[in-house]
């Protein structure tokens, strides 16, 4: 039973607006529901490839630990954190968006080209070299793993909204539509028998 400041009006105007509503939230509720099958298929999928990017990432901090303890085995610290780096100028970073729900997602592209020297070292050595080629090489899946784990967030949080406007709607106002709904019936109900035993009476009355 509706609560009794709140309760409709019993009539079949407010019958059909009743109806009208209901129709309208369940296709609302029909959207939002969609709306989340997609977003957590969307969440699978990053998540999947954040998991997979994480486990490149830990290889190529492997790799590249590894050749810096070479390379400081072979400089020491002072000497290799003297050793000219080489330029980045020529590597590309590009930046793809897609959008689901008006989310933006990103994609993330290096394009890491053949470094330069912007000088000659004093004391050339491979072990440095390859310290430099490694850390350059983990540069890529530190970036998309970047962009993957802001897709995440912002997928999850609004699902997190679609999640709460589809629990209000299912649980809270398609209830209190119903419950307008079963109490207008009710009323209309009674209504109408009042209206069928007065007009049986009239009929009595004339009959008499």
């Amino acid at each position: 039973m509706p609560d009794p400041q709140r309760q409709p009006v019993a009539t079949r105007i407010a019958q059909l607006e009743q109806k009208d509503e209901q129709r309208l939230v369940r296709e609302g509720y029909e959207l939002l529901d969609e709306k989340r099958i997609r977003l957590v298929a969307e969440i699978r999928a990053q998540l999947a490839r954040f998991r997979r990017l994480q486990s490149e990432v830990r290889e190529a901090q492997e790799s590249a630990r590894g050749a810096l303890i070479a390379a400081l085995s072979r400089h020491g610290m002072d000497e290799l954190s003297a050793y000219p780096a080489p330029s980045a100028n020529e590597s590309e970073l590009k930046f793809g968006r897609a959008r689901l729900f008006g989310i933006e997602i990103l994609e993330v592209q290096w394009h890491a080209r053949a470094a330069r020297a912007i000088e000659r070292p004093v004391n050339p050595s491979p072990e440095a070299q390859t310290c430099a080629r490694d850390y350059r090489e983990l540069l890529e899946p530190l970036m998309m793993t970047a962009a993957c784990s802001l897709n995440l967030r912002r997928l999850t949080r609004e699902y997190v909204r679609t999640e709460r406007r589809a629990r209000a709607i299912e649980n809270v106002l398609l209830p209190e539509i119903e419950s307008n709904l079963k109490y207008i019936d009710e009323q209309l109900e009674i209504l109408d028998q009042e209206e069928i035993t007065r007009v049986r009476q009239r009929h009595a009355g004339e009959l008499s």
